[in-house]
């Protein structure tokens, strides 16, 4: 994986239904760009919420550009152990269809989620993040990538809003 042509995803869990749609639009506005630029690798955590809705974004843009991959870097074997049965089969779907699978980590110890963020920053060039508080993994992760000065792109659901880049 070439780390000047690769991007991960961070983002919160919750995302209200109601920003869905346009976050999802905005999200395909991003990684078409980013895919005319040159970047060919995609890398999610594999979380419920924002990671989840961008590796199947990528999943759907793979159809017109097959050349991109997606990798999902994931904490733990066993993340999806307290899910319900629908939130596993969207995940195992997804699964199937990805290009590579890392662990982080065989199974879940306090600090996983943490180790599996920093590695996705580690081996990207650019992170495109949904931010919408200032607490929690997310904010941890962006405040990682601005230290380890990646790119990042803030998505946002709001229609018109600007997208915030920094190098």
């Amino acid at each position: 994986m070439e780390k000047k042509h690769t991007c991960c995803f961070t983002g919160h869990r919750e995302i209200d239904s109601s920003v869905i749609k346009p976050l999802k639009k905005s999200l395909k506005r991003v990684l078409q760009q980013l895919i005319k630029e040159g970047y060919l690798q995609f890398i999610s955590g594999g979380a419920l919420g924002f990671d989840l809705l961008a590796a199947e974004t990528v999943l759907n843009l793979k159809q017109k550009h097959p050349h991109i991959h997606l990798t999902m870097a994931l904490p733990c074997r066993n993340q999806d152990a307290f899910w319900n049965l629908e939130q596993k089969a969207k995940y195992n779907a997804i699964l199937s269809l990805a290009d590579d699978i890392i662990y982080t980590a065989e199974g879940y110890y306090n600090g996983c989620m943490f180790k599996r963020n920093r590695y996705m920053v580690d081996n990207a060039s650019c992170v495109i993040a949904y931010l919408t508080h200032g607490s929690g993994g997310t904010k941890y992760t962006v405040d990682y990538a601005e230290k380890m000065s990646r790119n990042i792109i803030f998505v946002n659901h709001r229609p018109g809003c600007q997208l915030s880049f920094f190098a």
